[in-house]
């Protein structure tokens, strides 16, 4: 008996490992997306068994600019598939047909309700031209020293929603933003380490478009340089440093380690972090001061810093239920939106458990020193 449960319990091992192997290979869909030029976009996963037996992964939306994303996680219980890529919170979900030639599923990205994407198994006759990514830019000199050669300054539309910060070629672009969202990006504080200044560095909203003057493409910390000597030329910002004890948030490794994908972007490139919606954060190419200071910057209400000891950039996507301390600023007082009922599958966690479940990581409240920038001088921006 002991010898028959053996060989079944082998012989469902083989299967399962036969479905797995079977999801190695070049898989191909069409989206339909009417916001698409010509209403749909191609997709490809290439799918490859890693080393230790995994399944790993490239993502290809071969109709839109850009370089292949690395796929995050391949999963499978019987015929149920699940693929996710972390980069732009993507995921598919699907139900591989019984000849392992097709998926029949859906494509969710932080939209209300999933597109339908069925993937057929491409053959080298049959597959779909992956374009060449655009090389990537020249990046400008590390011991350059730019200033903006263009800035415009112009008062925000109030009916437009919303606020970012966007890197776009050479160019630098905020929208609805305060002068203190300024300082907390460029010098990596929180609200609550900056002390003094008139009210309407909180209240006024301003957009601008800035050109670095020179060659190549600047890195982040070049960028932040710039903002800095605009922030002195056109706003005439002038503070100093102090120190104060104030309640901040800890990010931390949790036990069993983090769960985080290691980028393939430029590691000298700027990170992408940007909401899609609240409560919903697609990173790509980030490190965890990045991330902290993202959340510290819209999210939390008070300082974040990193105790990961993590180094590199990594992709992911961390997806949670806001409670009514966070996104204040651009809730702008308001209750947080809706969320599903906690008993049905849309439900997400709250972003303690979130941290924890989603990315390895753990988000404590404890005490530490922190900078604080005291404002000396600040006038609104002069003429364009």
């Amino acid at each position: 008996m002991k010898m028959w449960i053996r060989i079944i319990a082998l012989l469902a091992v083989s299967a399962a490992a036969l479905v797995a192997q079977n999801l190695a290979g070049t898989w191909q869909g069409t989206l339909q997306v009417p916001q698409a030029p010509g209403g749909q976009l191609r997709t490809v996963l290439k799918i490859s068994r890693a080393d230790d037996e995994s399944l790993k992964g490239t993502f290809y939306s071969i109709d839109q600019p850009g370089r292949g994303l690395p796929i995050g996680a391949v999963t499978q219980q019987g015929p149920s598939v699940k693929i996710t890529i972390p980069g732009i919170g993507g995921t598919f979900e699907g139900k591989l047909s019984a000849d392992g030639n097709s998926i029949a599923g859906t494509w969710s990205q932080g939209q209300p309700k999933p597109l339908t994407l069925n993937l057929v198994r491409a053959t080298p006759e049959t597959a779909w031209t992956i374009p060449e990514p655009p090389p990537p830019p020249k990046p400008m000199a590390p011991d350059a020293n730019p200033v903006f050669e263009v800035a415009t300054i112009k008062p925000s539309d109030p009916n437009r929603p919303g606020k970012a910060f966007q890197i776009r070629g050479r160019e630098l672009l905020t929208l609805n933003t305060t002068v203190t969202d300024i300082i907390t990006f460029i010098y990596g504080v929180h609200p609550r380490q900056i002390s003094g200044g008139p009210s309407w560095m909180d209240s006024e909203k301003f957009d601008i478009n800035a050109k670095p003057d020179g060659e190549g493409q600047p890195n982040l910390d070049q960028y932040k340089t710039m903002v800095k000597k605009l922030l002195a030329d056109r706003f005439k910002l002038a503070f100093h440093h102090d120190k104060k004890e104030l309640t901040v948030y800890a990010i931390t490794v949790a036990r069993g380690g983090p769960k985080l994908t290691k980028s393939e972007g430029n590691p000298n490139g700027p990170p992408a972090l940007f909401f899609r919606g609240l409560g919903v954060l697609p990173a790509r190419n980030a490190n965890m001061e990045e991330f902290a200071g993202v959340m510290q910057g819209a999210v939390l209400d008070r300082p974040v810093v990193d105790q990961t000891g993590l180094t590199g950039k990594f992709d992911f996507t961390l997806q949670w239920t806001p409670d009514e301390t966070q996104f204040a600023a651009l809730r702008g007082g308001g209750p947080p939106p809706p969320q599903p009922p906690s008993d049905t599958a849309d439900a997400r966690p709250d972003l303690f458990t979130a941290m924890q479940q989603q990315l390895g990581l753990k988000l404590e409240s404890t005490r530490a020193p922190a900078d604080v920038l005291v404002i000396d001088h600040v006038e609104k921006p002069s003429e364009n």
